[in-house]
């Protein structure tokens, strides 16, 4: 299976219920369908359909990591960002950073490889994993991301992003 809608309904939570719960919750989001996304660079190639000009944007990358204890980690940066893995566990104090497998994605965020996102923290609250946010998020009027799944991208406010995570009890940590 793909990480498109195709194949939601096989997700611990599918990307339709997540959208009405943005409903239910008042939450208001802009909603754009597209061939499916894996990469940052096929993201690039479509992001001009989906930005509006002038308006103060953050397009993210999300990596699901573990560590040598075996905790479990989601961290979304701006798309643009070059990642050491290394270098990241020193600036957030954590060791031996490495990939999470595709089986641990989905028992632990709901989602599948290419659709990783912040919004899968919904599922990732109850499993302990810790968030990480770039501190850019905190100046971004807009934040795109992918709401579970990658043929799909949702436009949220910070303000509306940041009342999701209230809502689902997760306290972004901004590095």
């Amino acid at each position: 299976m793909d990480a498109s809608s195709a194949f939601q309904d096989s997700l611990p939570l599918s990307s339709d219920a997540l959208l009405a719960q943005f409903d239910d919750w008042g939450l208001a989001y802009v909603l754009h369908e597209h061939v499916p996304l894996r990469t940052v660079e096929e993201a690039k190639a479509v992001e001009h359909a989906l930005l509006v000009p002038g308006q103060k944007a953050l397009r993210l990358k999300n990596l699901y990591l573990r560590d040598r204890k075996k905790r479990n980690y989601l961290v979304s940066l701006q798309q643009d960002r070059d990642i050491d893995l290394k270098a990241l566990g020193a600036e957030l104090g954590i060791g031996g950073l490495s990939f999470g497998s595709e089986d641990r994605l989905i028992e632990f965020l709901g989602v599948r490889p290419g659709a990783v996102t912040p919004l899968a923290m919904i599922n990732g609250a109850s499993k302990d994993v810790r968030f990480f946010m770039d501190a850019a998020a905190q100046d971004a009027e807009v934040i795109y991301m992918h709401p579970l799944v990658n043929d799909r991208t949702v436009a949220l406010s910070r303000a509306d992003l940041m009342r999701f995570f209230d809502h689902i009890g997760v306290t972004p940590e901004f590095i």
